[in-house]
């Protein structure tokens, strides 16, 4: 019997509101799409939460036996600033205020996201597609959902028709939101504007002379909307219908909402079976924003630079802390929230390496209670996981089994009362939860001062061989130094600042 058959997954589907047990479409495979970072500016700690659920989920189904497909695009074209139809491309407005060109601030965000998910231990998904990288996919099911009448051309742009799309399906399934108050709510269509109805979103939007990002297309020279490249990409890798889509709460109307019309109009199909989302940050019970002051980076959380932070915290113990609250729940961040993680992180951590390196005798006077209390705490472990991927429970139960492992080190002959395969099948449950299925490695401990000290020496050695335009050394330093896992960063004005993947 595989795992995913004796602990079966129950998640709560936000399509209909309920948990439901998760039954894939083909037997033992699941197809699961996340939407990915829009890359034109350093990740935030609320993607890295987004992003940290959708690993436990695709590490979980792995660790029961499943063949996972995993698909997180990257947004790199039609993302526009506070996500409407009208305005500049988030990527290109960020091009022009540098005087970049685009693919050179995808190619810095992109590479960014990558460092900061390697330094959270989060893995890379299956596939890793681009909206740019799909132009002629959106142009197809563009020119598709015109022909079926449920889109239409003005000036060059392409929009859906929301009003249309409803008279045989349902706009608002997902977040519940009704058409009828949209209509009458929202910003009101003047005279200049393109649209039938203001709830209509754009497929297709024509460049205007200023826009740097553009492309050919049956309607003249212009750029995708944001939410076709998602449909356009699930499907492709993932099929007309698949198992299950993610992301955050905020991308549920009108990101997803968006992307189920897009797919139903188009295939005359529901495009996906479960839905999930998880929930926002907020930083000592108010929202993280940047215009608060209470937003910060990734870096600025492990090294302890920003006003709100007493000291850094090490990337396993923001992810421990993080795992400590469902994906479905608010989580706030606080010194005090964090400095009880670390603690927390470091009791788990102890009692893996304590386990590792301990062994049975195979001597034993069999305590019956003993066994089972070792039986229970490792169905306890799956039972708690398979319930809507419940992190906090499962760690609760992994501190009762730390416990155990601490009590056998300083009482030694109470090892003695389990078996040995008891213990082994103990241990390397101990083991895997904590490493593959919650991601939760050892960490190597470093001599900051000294360590800071040595890159600071490389970073005014960089400097001076820039200064002496020998570009090769310069590059070499970066280079190597990323190799081995510190990543320079060239700020303005010369300024320079570095980051350890861990």
């Amino acid at each position: 019997m595989k795992l995913y058959e004796k602990y079966p997954i129950h998640l709560s589907n936000s399509l209909s509101g309920e948990k439901e047990k998760f039954e894939t479409i083909v037997p033992g495979f699941v197809g699961m799409y996340v939407c990915g970072p829009t890359v034109y500016n350093y990740v935030h700690l609320g993607n890295v939460r987004t992003f940290l659920t959708f690993d436990i989920l695709s590490r979980y189904f792995r660790f029961l036996g499943y063949k996972v497909r995993y698909v997180r695009n990257i947004t790199d074209v039609g993302h526009l600033e506070g996500d409407v139809d009208e305005g500049e491309d988030k990527i290109g407005k960020k091009a022009q205020l540098e005087q970049l060109e685009p693919m050179e601030i995808v190619k810095r965000y992109t590479e960014d996201f990558h460092t900061v998910t390697r330094q959270f231990n989060i893995l890379p998904p299956s596939i890793e597609p681009s909206a740019t990288g799909h132009i002629v996919e959106q142009i197809n099911i563009t020119k598709k959902l015109i022909d079926l009448g449920l889109a239409y051309e003005v000036n060059g742009s392409v929009y859906f028709d929301v009003k249309k799309y409803n008279q045989s399906h349902h706009y608002g399934i997902l977040s519940g939101r009704n058409i009828e108050d949209l209509m009458e709510s929202g910003r009101d269509l003047d005279s200049q504007d393109e649209k039938r109805e203001k709830i209509d979103f754009a497929l297709w939007k024509k460049a205007s002379p200023q826009h740097i990002m553009r492309w050919p297309s049956p309607w003249g020279e212009g750029f995708p909307g944001w939410h076709i490249e998602c449909t356009v990409m699930s499907t492709k890798y993932l099929g007309e219908t698949f198992d299950l889509h993610g992301g955050g709460m905020d991308l549920k109307f009108p990101h997803h909402e968006c992307e189920i019309a897009q797919a139903t109009g188009a295939n005359g199909k529901s495009p996906v079976k479960y839905w999930i989302h998880s929930n926002m940050l907020t930083v000592n019970g108010q929202k993280m924003s940047k215009s608060s002051g209470n937003s910060f980076l990734p870096s600025e959380l492990f090294s302890g630079s920003h006003a709100l932070l007493q000291k850094g915290y090490s990337p396993m113990t923001v992810r421990f802390f993080m795992l400590q609250s469902h994906y479905s729940s608010t989580l706030d961040f606080s010194n005090e929230a964090l400095i009880a993680a670390e603690k927390g992180y470091k009791k788990l951590s102890n009692a893996l390496t304590l386990v590792k390196a301990l062994s049975h005798s195979g001597n034993s006077t069999i305590n019956t209670e003993a066994e089972k209390n070792l039986s229970d705490l490792i169905d306890q472990c799956y039972q708690t996981m398979s319930d809507d991927f419940n992190t906090a429970k499962t760690l609760a139960v992994l501190f009762e089994m730390a416990s155990q492992i601490n009590t056998w080190v300083s009482q030694k002959e109470l090892l003695n009362e389990v078996n040995a395969e008891g213990f082994k099948k103990f241990k390397a449950t101990y083991i895997s939860f904590m490493e593959e299925a919650l991601g939760l490695k050892e960490e190597k401990s470093v001599n900051n001062n000294l360590l800071d000290g040595t890159i600071n020496v490389l970073i005014e050695l960089r400097k001076k061989v820039r200064m002496d335009k020998n570009f090769a050394l310069s590059d070499k330093i970066r280079d190597d130094l990323k190799g081995i896992g510190i990543q320079l960063k060239d700020g303005k004005d010369g300024e320079m600042s570095y980051e350890i993947e861990q």
